[in-house]
């Protein structure tokens, strides 16, 4: 039986793989490109060059990543059980920045915004391969936030012309970028968890994106959802475990363009409640995961410093107290995709909403919250 689920395994990888190859070589003659530009839309070519490229590319991610050694070891806190190449980000980095250097011109944030990501992908890289100290991570992050705060990503929470208002934008678009990206690293503690939560929420930046007629951010979010779905067959299987992971690589940039991407969107005109609350919505699962294991280490006393809270690892993110729940990982993954599309659909009716319409709706995603942590909490005790 394992035998034949394996084969069955191997067999649609290959078939999906080879069929990723056509699409992709179909989508490099000129002709097919003009065709879908002007018949189906910049989009479309956009997701099924990113999809095509991250399918193609990750078997020899993993074949490169074995032969060097860039893999993830079980013990300790992990919970998978053998030895699973690290580079699978890589092959989301190089596709999502192809699809966008080939289909769109780039502007001065975009640059900004894919090179940060890169920095920040090759520390990630650098710490998969050979560990890097959490406070040296951070640091780097932090310079390079500041960078892309230079370059005019930057919250616009505050009055931006006062020297005031600037810095406190400024400081919070360092939380809001820095806290994002560590925690989209965090979540990825499962197979394809990250992966998927992903491509959901770079689904709804996408919508959000063309309901406010924004299509630069619209193609940029488009072209990070291909790229995560075309990876997530590798990294997410219903009768196997994954034959990839993203690596802290991955996960960091992928953590890292989203946010700064949310940053540069303008989420609404003349309405402050809609502007807030979108991108919370959107990212909430990740805020939710972030605040709460923040709140309860200080709380119980397993960190009693900022370094100590930067160093500490633990088995207490969402993943592993709904695995506590549920008892079934894949249950898990489900359900967390399930709880990341709810939010999302509902930070795409905020659009046309009245003010009251939008707090009941902060106030309802609250509220879910406060479920979901019930439900943790019942089957921690149990």
């Amino acid at each position: 039986m394992f035998s034949r689920e394996n084969s069955w395994k191997a067999s649609f990888q290959r078939i999906f793989w080879m069929s990723a190859l056509i699409v992709f070589l179909l989508l490099l003659i000129p002709l097919v490109r003009h065709i879908f530009f002007e018949q189906f839309g910049r989009w479309l070519y956009i997701l099924l060059f990113a999809f095509s490229t991250a399918a193609v590319l990750t078997p020899f991610m993993t074949a490169i990543a074995t032969k060097i050694g860039i893999v993830d070891i079980p013990g300790g806190r992990k919970i998978h059980s053998k030895v699973t190449p690290l580079l699978g980000g890589m092959a989301i980095i190089i596709s999502f920045i192809s699809a966008l250097l080939a289909n769109m011109i780039l502007d001065t944030r975009d640059i900004a915004l894919i090179a940060g990501g890169t920095v920040v992908a090759v520390v990630g890289l650098i710490d998969d391969w050979k560990n890097i100290r959490a406070g040296y991570k951070l640091f780097i992050q932090i310079f390079v936030v500041i960078l892309l705060i230079r370059s005019g990503i930057i919250l616009d929470l505050f009055p931006i012309h006062t020297t005031w208002g600037y810095l406190l934008n400024a400081a919070c678009s360092i939380i809001w970028i820095v806290g994002l990206t560590n925690a989209m690293n965090f979540i990825d503690g499962m197979d394809g968890l990250a992966t998927g939560v992903s491509a959901i929420i770079s689904l709804f930046l996408g919508l959000v994106a063309f309901q406010t007629n924004q299509p630069f951010m619209g193609w940029i979010a488009i072209a990070m959802m291909g790229s995560c779905l075309g990876f997530l067959p590798f990294n997410f299987s219903m009768h196997k475990r994954a034959s990839i992971f993203l690596g802290d690589a991955g996960s960091t940039f992928v953590g890292f363009v989203l946010s700064a991407l949310a940053i540069k969107a303008t989420w609404a005109d003349n309405n402050p409640i809609v502007s807030f609350a979108t991108p919370i919505l959107i990212f909430w699962v990740l805020i939710y995961d972030m605040a709460y294991i923040s709140v309860e280490r200080i709380i119980s006393g397993k960190v009693k410093s900022f370094q100590d809270w930067i160093d500490y690892v633990g088995t207490d993110h969402i993943h592993h107290r709904l695995l506590a729940v549920f008892g079934d990982r894949r249950k898990v993954v489900f359900f967390i995709f399930f709880l990341c599309a709810t939010l999302g659909i509902s930070a795409i009716t905020l659009r046309n909403a009245r003010l009251v319409d939008g707090i009941l709706t902060v106030l309802q995603a609250f509220l879910i919250t406060v479920i979901v942590s019930i439900l943790e909490y019942s089957g921690r005790k149990r």
